[in-house]
């Protein structure tokens, strides 16, 4: 999920670079060319460059009064097809999208991750999971199974951006398609999990959490055919339903994995929730759907509540509600870069206040590719021995999969089995009563068999393999140690993990500052070298004369 900054930004360069319709198109074998050479530079380009160097792309806004619809076909024919697993725009003799590989004919909505990258599926028969009748299945089977419940509602797939645009928004229905997909492939859901029926969220509810003006907001939008809160937070005339729905599923899945009708849960919704603050919607999220699933467990019974956030994001909107209140304790890894990344909080130096100090814990990583190792790290010595002493009575994860490996906003490289060796290693908590909330996440293929591998641990039959070599890389260890540093002030437990991981980074920077040089071999030249025109040569390889630098 780079940031959602670089994510307008990557927008943005592809409505310049693709905006032909105002454009001129006298001359369409220029136009051609000149596309060709800007989708190649695209591909060169990291999202960072992209978001930096937008003058690179910017197109002149001649006038259109030869505006030939012949020649613009012709234009139009060099983006010939979006890419279903990432969105990215392919040029038309591509058959694989030139940054994921993804098939263009992929039936990766049909099939989610069982469908075959590289080309289409003609042995899978297609699985359309269809989940008729939610909300008529008996509340009472879900209890006598104690099993593992999903929320999920169709409905929620009405949320989406109707202004039509060259580039579409990440935060797409195909997200909860792709991953629905992949777990009715799997004989998951519909099949092994049961179902929770299907509520809106009370105002009341939402009153906990947001304030009037921002449920208000959310609600005028239904008046709407579309509108925007945010230059990439959209809405439009079904998107507060979809919230409030995504909203009242979390809450009752609370309730009912609390109260011991189900085992534990994985809420399948949209729009996302933990970007949305008490008063502001942004970042892809309408109502926080974590923090009205954490004060409906403490309702139900939950005295104390652990939410952790593997979002590549920062949470700011779960921190800026929970900041205050020790009964909830709030985790947090997610790139920062200094505050580069968005949404630029999330420093190791915020810890909550007033009364609540140390029941914020962010893990900010200061650079994008951090993988399995760093973030299994980074539980072990700082995620796990905190939530240990906290002791929940129910653990909340809210599961972006936008760290996951081929995510286009991300940049990270967590993989399905790091995901389901973190969930693992969280069940231990709070007597295996958790519930997992999906946030962020936009490569499909990504997130469908990241969640589905999550799912299988919630189900208790997927072997969690441990990583045979969890040392982090040189950024990881020094974020877990600065983290360290400042939260063993809250945290007894800390301190000799503390000096562990310090004497780590010491023997670290030793050994860097120790690691030999190899010697430069000295170049013998030939003796004849030293009379003639090459003199020069001999004595300067010799060492004879020194070249004084400014």
């Amino acid at each position: 999920m780079n940031s959602v900054k670089s994510r307008e930004a990557e927008i943005s360069v592809h409505n310049q670079a693709y905006e032909v319709g105002e454009s001129s198109v006298s001359d369409a074998s220029d136009e051609v060319a000149e596309a060709k050479k800007r989708a190649r530079l695209q591909k060169e380009l990291t999202f960072q460059d992209l978001y930096e160097n937008q003058e690179l792309f910017d197109e002149d806004d001649d006038e259109d009064g030869d505006w030939d619809p012949s020649q613009l076909q012709k234009c139009l024919e060099v983006i010939k097809w979006l890419c279903k697993n990432c969105t990215v725009d392919n040029i038309n003799d591509d058959v694989c999208c030139r940054i994921c590989g993804e098939h263009k004919d992929s039936k990766i909505l049909s099939l989610g991750h069982f469908a075959s990258p590289f080309a289409p599926d003609e042995d899978l028969n297609e699985i359309r999971p269809t989940i008729k009748g939610l909300r008529d299945i008996d509340p009472l089977e879900s209890a006598a199974n104690s099993s593992t419940a999903i929320g999920f509602d169709e409905r929620m797939l009405l949320h989406a951006e109707v202004e039509m645009k060259p580039h579409p928004h990440p935060e797409r229905p195909d997200r909860l398609r792709a991953i629905a997909a992949s777990l009715a492939r799997a004989g998951i859901f519909p099949g092994r999990c049961c179902s929770i029926p299907a509520r809106e969220i009370t105002q009341e509810e939402l009153m906990m959490v947001h304030s009037s003006e921002h449920i208000e907001s959310v609600e005028v939008t239904s008046k709407l055919m579309s509108s925007y809160f945010t230059s990439d937070t959209y809405a439009n005339e079904h998107s507060a339903c979809a919230a409030r729905l995504a909203a009242g599923l979390c809450a009752d899945l609370a309730s009912a994995i609390v109260s011991g009708r189900a085992k534990n849960g994985f809420a399948l919704v949209r729009p996302p929730g933990h970007h949305a603050g008490v008063k502001d919607v942004m970042g892809f999220c309408l109502h926080n759907n974590a923090a009205v699933a954490a004060l409906a467990a403490q309702a139900a019974g939950a005295k104390k509540v652990l939410i952790l956030d593997w979002d590549v994001h920062h949470g700011n909107g779960t921190q800026e509600i929970f900041e205050q209140n020790n009964s909830v304790l709030y985790i947090s890894l997610h790139r920062h870069e200094g505050g580069a990344f968005y949404p630029g909080t999330g420093g190791a130096h915020e810890v909550g206040y007033m009364g609540a100090e140390g029941f914020c814990v962010n893990i900010p990583w200061s650079r994008g590719g951090v993988g399995d190792n760093d973030y299994i790290f980074a539980f072990q010595h700082v995620v796990l021995p905190i939530a240990s002493e906290f002791a929940p009575d129910f653990t909340i994860i809210s599961a972006g999969f936008d760290a996951a490996r081929g995510d286009p906003l991300g940049g990270c490289d967590i993989t399905p089995s790091g995901y389901a060796q973190m969930t693992h290693m969280l069940n231990a908590l709070s007597g295996g009563k958790m519930l997992v909330i999906l946030e962020g996440g936009y490569n499909l293929r990504s997130i469908s068999s990241s969640a589905t591998a999550v799912i299988k641990v919630l189900l208790g039959d997927s072997h969690v393999c441990e990583l045979e070599n969890s040392f982090p890389s040189k950024s990881g260890l020094q974020t877990v140690f600065e983290v360290l540093d400042i939260q063993n002030n809250f945290w007894p437990s800390l301190k000799p993990i503390f000096m562990n991981v310090m004497s780590l980074w010491k023997m670290y920077c030793l050994a860097k500052k120790s690691k030999p040089t190899k010697k430069r071999r000295r170049v013998i030249p030939p003796m004849w070298w030293r009379w003639g025109r090459r003199s020069f040569l001999f004595h300067m390889l010799n060492g004879h004369l020194r070249v004084k630098s400014k």
